[in-house]
């Protein structure tokens, strides 16, 4: 759900053709009003709206955080550690729907509609998550909310090509991705103790109230947004049957399928893997630039890498807390504060990528980003180990968090510079695509294999069961997981030299 986040792979805001391209909305005849043009992204034309999105990207970017620090805790509650990979695909799976959704559904009627509904669907599927009695329903509470936050990243990117002129998109850009940096600081920690001392439910119930205040403020802002040249009319109906929102729900659908599959090895979950695999493949070819998963040279590498580390950081990430809370003890905003430090270190790693000097190293240090992913991955199990210090999961993700930054930003400007200016848009919405595809693929992947190794039998009541009880110990459960994301990240370094086309 990376405009260069510092937290976790996925793209927080990923889009469509037409939102990415502030080159298609000066085609249509709609440039922002040039009264507007003047100041910067703070000063009084666009002081409210910069505020507003700040805000909810902020309020977006803390529910992320949290989510990992209270998950173990919830999983455990709900007797639902078998799901526990559920709960993360769901809402990836969820959003990749609600991108194409959003996106079709601004192209016909504006971004106001999809970002109020979207917001709306967030805010419930944290109410359900919340209020949940089992497993099965905190899952569908997340795919709720995956509705909601893929619908609301997406118009928000339509507001940003459409109420600023060309001059300050960068300005606004950065200021998403410096909206993640205090939620990555302060989020373990209050989560944690939200966790703690209240109940894990308040993590999820005590954020719908938050994103209310920055609506509020931006709203009037929202009605003065400048109109572009319609696009094709159509209801509800027309707008669900868009081919590209019934791929992304193919292969939305065929993820969920496989990973049922997966985690239920015996011969009748062969015919929904089937039925899975059938969804899956067609929709994701034709989601993604031809050439793409046989690494083709130039645009259809970057996609590809970018998917890759999208998937690798996340399907090792969401294991983390989990781990550090069931085999070594730890609190969960202990567990949660061990992210931290990627988030810093990722904003970092984006600056570097930024100097002028660097430019002609940009697909080096795209590798190079993706080497440090793969070491970082494979350094969290020695955590397994009662020898080892548990802080060197927070090194190593501090130095993962430095690749991250060093890769998803770097993807983003070599994207633009493969790209003709008409095709900006649908090559950024492919790579946001191959992002949200990469956290469901490889979260689920990460899933089959924690199951299939016996992760789904730790206890209901963790290592704090009973006083003086060793925490139930499935070390290899672990270990397969961030082992296979490792080989995912090398995988990724692999295609480094493909990313430069050839010369003509």
């Amino acid at each position: 759900m990376t405009a260069d986040r510092p937290r976790r792979s996925a793209e927080p805001f990923p889009g469509t053709r037409t939102e990415l391209a502030p080159q298609a909305d000066a085609a249509a005849g709609a440039p922002a009003d040039a009264a507007a043009d003047t100041g910067g992204i703070l000063g009084r034309a666009h002081r409210a709206l910069t505020f507003g999105i700040i805000s909810v990207v902020s309020v977006v970017a803390f529910e992320a955080i949290a989510v990992n620090t209270a998950m173990p805790v919830a999983a455990r509650a709900l007797d639902g550690i078998g799901l526990y990979a559920f709960a993360f695909s769901a809402y990836f799976t969820a959003s990749l729907f609600a991108m194409a959704l959003a996106g079709e559904w601004s192209d016909r009627h504006g971004p106001l509609a999809p970002l109020f509904a979207g917001i709306a669907a967030f805010g419930a599927g944290l109410l359900v998550a919340g209020g949940a009695q089992s497993m099965g329903m905190f899952v569908a509470g997340r795919g709720v909310q995956g509705i909601g936050g893929g619908m609301v990243v997406v118009a928000l990117y339509v507001v940003v090509g459409r109420a600023y002129p060309d001059r300050l998109r960068p300005s606004i850009m950065a200021a998403f991705s410096a909206a993640w940096v205090v939620p990555v600081i302060v989020g373990p920690l209050v989560a944690g103790t939200l966790t703690e001392q209240l109940g894990w439910r308040w993590v999820f119930l005590a954020i719908p109230a938050l994103i209310l205040l920055p609506l509020a403020v931006m709203l009037p802002a929202l009605r003065k947004l400048p109109r572009t040249r319609p696009g094709p009319g159509g209801g509800a109906r027309q707008v669900l049957g868009n081919r590209r929102c019934l791929l992304a729900l193919a292969a939305a659908v065929g993820a969920c399928l496989l990973q049922y599959a997966g985690q239920h090895p015996a011969w009748f979950a062969l015919l929904p893997a089937a039925a899975g695999l059938a969804l899956l493949v067609p929709g994701i070819v034709r989601l993604l630039p031809r050439g793409t998963f046989r690494a083709g040279r130039g645009l259809p590498s970057v996609v590809l890498m970018r998917g890759l580390a999208a998937g690798a950081l996340v399907g090792a990430e969401s294991f983390i807390p989990l781990m550090l809370v069931t085999q070594r003890g730890l609190s969960p905003t202990l567990a949660g504060l061990s992210l931290t430090g990627g988030g810093v270190t990722w904003a970092l790693g984006s600056y570097v990528q930024s100097r002028p000097r660097l430019e002609p190293y940009r697909e080096r240090l795209m590798g190079l980003g993706m080497v440090l992913l793969a070491a970082a991955i494979v350094t969290v199990p020695l955590a397994l180990l009662d020898t080892v210090p548990v802080a060197i999961v927070a090194v190593a993700w501090t130095v993962g968090g430095f690749g991250m930054g060093l890769n998803i930003s770097s993807g983003g400007v070599l994207l633009l510079k493969l790209s003709r200016p008409e095709e900006a848009g649908s090559n950024s919405a492919s790579l946001q695509m191959s992002d949200a595809l990469g956290n469901v693929t490889f979260v689920g992947v990460s899933g089959v294999l924690f199951a299939a190794f016996g992760g789904g039998s730790i206890a209901a009541d963790g290592p704090a069961a009973a006083a003086g009880a060793a925490p139930a110990s499935h070390p290899a459960a672990f270990a397969a997981v961030f082992a296979a994301m490792a080989v995912v990240a090398l995988a990724g370094a692999g295609v480094t030299n493909r990313l430069r086309p050839k010369r003509a």
